[in-house]
């Protein structure tokens, strides 16, 4: 049974009101949560309760709350709400690792991995991830709060997280860099309220999070003076790290023969094999002939051009014909619309297991994401039940799980970079990507090569690890999946921290 036993709340400096566990009226407010759809700056609910994680009971502490942004001069610009969840039997927190949880968009907040992925409540879906009714809750038996605390942050906009007034420029929070910044002030901010400067720390972030905490990683060094343990990449953006002409136009065939293999869509000989024994070999063609064969362009003779365009075919699970016409590039859109067009479907872009139906068959790009669709049909009752119900922050205050952020800038992105320089730097910084072999939105093999372009000379591969899944984007949807990539994350969070005295140093 929940019970309350923190209640904090304050209005753009406002003094806090506090219901403790000893008394059972709140001091008034003219302006409680409750009533209102303006976000409380500062406020902080906190409840109990207790999971069962690999058959054993840990009990916890779950508080969900607001910390401001503030500018120079200590003027609130904004209010970040958050949810931190807290085991609640182990006093000393100077070994016990905190980890910092993103999602992307990056309009969007982190009800992804929270309440999917790695959070003690788990949303109701089947075993393949997909919305069943009624919508609503249940605990998660894989969360990985037995071995660390987590936090999940809800940038500017997204969730609950909103600017003070409209006369604050986007400017301050929308963007690569500006993004970046204001929130490694906050996780600062949060670290020191919560006494978690002795804690093993690690940044987790999935889609654009990957681009927010490979930034974070150096910000957080250089600007904060906070090192950390551990960055996890879920399904990783391209990081800053360019590939345009051939090499956007290969590096996506193993994503293509990775969903025709899940449609049954390849030739016999390599439909019959497991998709991680068809991989390796599409990867080879990719990067020893297609990546060469596209260089060329123009100057491939017709032979030359007619092989090239029957192996993609064979791997892609299209026909030569769609192959030729698009000069040896089909674009992800046209994959998308062409591979199942024969059945009348379409596949999901971020999550290719998930079929659509559009008006028409013709075309050259599906009418929606498929997934996505089914996706807010679970996700979104679910944390509106969950934070009000359950962790009871009740407030009129619409959650955002598409907040708007755009103009969003984009220059200057050199966050793979920044991460590079940060593990470099920092010699107890491990990386743990994991992808989804069904994700067209970033596929597993462009994350491979950003870990690859990342780190050019070698010399710090010993500390970067890739894992790939038979699922999408959010791998962790499917059951079996969501156990391995948890035990995984369990297993880099123990290996990433160092034995008792020993030093950072190469």
């Amino acid at each position: 049974m929940i019970k309350q036993i923190l209640f904090s709340l304050a209005f753009f400096g406002s003094i806090s009101t506090q219901l403790s566990a000893q008394s059972k009226e709140p001091f008034k407010n003219d302006q409680p949560i409750s009533k209102s759809r303006i976000l409380a700056l500062d406020s902080a609910i906190t409840t109990t309760h207790e999971v069962t994680i690999k058959g054993q009971r840990i009990p916890y502490t779950a508080t969900a709350g607001s910390i401001p942004i503030w500018d120079e001069d200590g003027k609130p610009l904004a209010g970040v709400f958050y949810t931190y969840y807290e085991r609640a039997d182990i006093k000393d927190k100077s070994g016990r690792p905190l980890v910092i949880s993103f999602n992307g968009g990056p309009g969007t907040p982190s009800v992804w991995m929270e309440i999917g992925y790695t959070g003690p409540r788990l949303l109701n879906i089947d075993d393949e991830g997909y919305p069943v009714q009624p919508f609503g809750m249940r605990d998660n038996p894989n969360s990985i709060l037995d071995v660390a605390d987590i936090v999940y942050v809800d940038p500017v906009s997204t969730g609950y997280s909103r600017m003070v007034s409209k006369e604050i420029p986007g400017s301050k929070f929308f963007g690569v860099n500006a993004d970046i910044k204001y929130l490694a002030e906050w996780i600062n901010t949060f670290v020191t309220r919560k006494g978690r400067w002795a804690s093993p720390k690690f940044l987790i972030g999935e889609s654009y999070g990957t681009t927010r905490v490979s930034g974070l990683a150096l910000e957080l060094q250089d600007a904060q003076w906070m090192y950390l343990n551990g960055v996890i990449l879920v399904s990783p953006t391209e990081l800053g790290i360019l590939r345009n002409g051939p090499l956007d136009a290969a590096l996506k065939l193993p994503y293509f023969t990775a969903t025709a293999w899940y449609h049954k869509k390849l030739p016999a000989d390599l439909q019959q094999k497991d998709l991680k024994d068809v991989l390796p070999e599409v990867e080879n063609f990719t990067i020893n002939e297609l990546i060469p064969a596209l260089s060329r362009g123009g100057a491939l003779d017709d032979a030359q051009r007619k092989n090239i365009a029957v192996k993609i075919a064979r791997y892609s699970g299209l026909s030569e014909q769609v192959v030729q016409e698009n000069n040896l590039d089909v674009s992800y859109n046209l994959f998308w619309k062409q591979l199942l067009r024969d059945q009348g479907f379409t596949v999901g872009r971020l999550d290719s297991r998930y079929k659509g139906i559009d008006k028409k068959i013709g075309g050259d790009s599906p009418d929606y994401n498929a997934e996505l669709t089914a996706w807010l049909q679970a996700f979104t009752p679910a944390i509106n039940i969950y934070l009000r119900e359950e962790l009871n922050y009740k407030t009129d205050l619409k959650y955002n799980m598409f907040g708007q952020v755009w103009p969003w800038d984009k220059n200057n992105d050199q966050t793979g970079e920044n991460l590079r320089q940060a593990i470099a730097q920092n010699p107890f910084l491990h990386l743990l990507v994991q992808s989804g072999y069904y994700d067209g939105a970033c596929d597993y093999f462009n994350a491979k090569y950003s870990m690859w372009q990342m780190d050019p000379g070698g010399k710090l591969k010993d500390r970067l690890k890739w894992e790939g899944y038979k699922s999408g984007h959010m791998m962790y949807l499917r059951k079996d999946d969501l156990a391995a990539a948890t035990e995984n994350l369990r297993i880099f969070i123990r290996e990433s921290i160092p034995g008792k005295g020993q030093p950072a140093k190469y």
